[in-house]
């Protein structure tokens, strides 16, 4: 569906059937530079089995117009404007990595919107390196490759993939490809200027669960760690032998964790 948030014409996806915002609400937050294509099985899932799902491209990127937000305090603003936009009062939250930063942020900013987290491929500090900051910035496919290289676990790159004939790593490759100039650079860099994770997660008291790669290159397990020791109300799944991107890699363990 299309809606307007913040002036911005925004396209959110909901799983397959009418968003009805009477039903309990989940938010799906897509990581730097992907869309909610991010979310295709969750999303579903979520829709038919009793929930209203809200997986937005957030501006700049998929479907969505506007220029992407720079910062993630703007981006955690823009989700309660989007819950706002789609007349829902409060809304579980769930985010992959610039997502989950994302999802504590607006759960720190906006206390009464939120009602619990579901945090994915997330750490305390969301380091990006200077190659792939540097790579980014001049629209390198090399920023791409590093991406999609260091985001899947070693399992994924040698297939394993549930959907027939599917290979996950060119697939993550093709979403990023269709990146708009800018958006991807836009995006790491938000994520390595952010430094409030732990003060986030001190005043967020909903209940988290932290869900950790535990062969995660991009946000290592340690650091997820670290973040949900600083939430008071937070569990811990680790999913053996995963990477960070988990929604494809990992689809049935990722929902168990979400559901319990």
């Amino acid at each position: 569906m299309q809606v307007s948030v913040m002036g911005t014409e925004t396209f959110v996806a909901t799983g397959g059937r009418q968003f009805d915002p009477a039903l309990p609400t989940v938010v799906l937050l897509h990581g730097a530079g992907f869309d909610h294509t991010a979310w295709a099985l969750q999303s579903r899932w979520f829709a038919h089995h009793g929930h209203g799902v809200l997986a937005p491209d957030l501006p700049g990127h998929g479907l969505s117009s506007g220029a992407p937000l720079p910062t993630i305090a703007d981006m955690a603003d823009w989700t309660a404007a989007l819950l706002d936009a789609a007349g829902v009062a409060r809304a579980r939250l769930v985010g992959h990595s610039m997502g989950s930063l994302i999802a504590l942020e607006t759960a720190a900013r906006h206390p009464t919107r939120v009602s619990a987290l579901g945090l994915i491929g997330t750490a305390a500090t969301m380091t990006v390196g200077p190659d792939l900051l540097k790579a980014a910035e001049a629209n390198d496919h090399s920023a791409i490759d590093m991406v999609s290289i260091w985001g899947l676990g070693f399992q994924a790159e040698l297939g394993g993939s549930l959907a027939p004939g599917l290979w996950m790593h060119t697939a993550a490759q093709r979403v990023l490809e269709q990146c708009r100039p800018g958006v991807l650079f836009n995006d790491l860099t938000a994520c390595n200027a952010y430094q409030n994770a732990l003060a986030a997660a001190a005043e967020v008291t909903v209940p988290t669960t932290v869900i950790i790669g535990e062969r995660d290159m991009m946000t290592p397990a340690k650091a997820g760690k670290t973040l949900a020791a600083a939430l008071p109300n937070a569990r811990i799944v680790v999913l053996r032998g995963a990477g960070h991107m988990m929604m494809a890699e990992r689809p049935d363990e990722l929902l168990a964790a979400l559901q319990g």
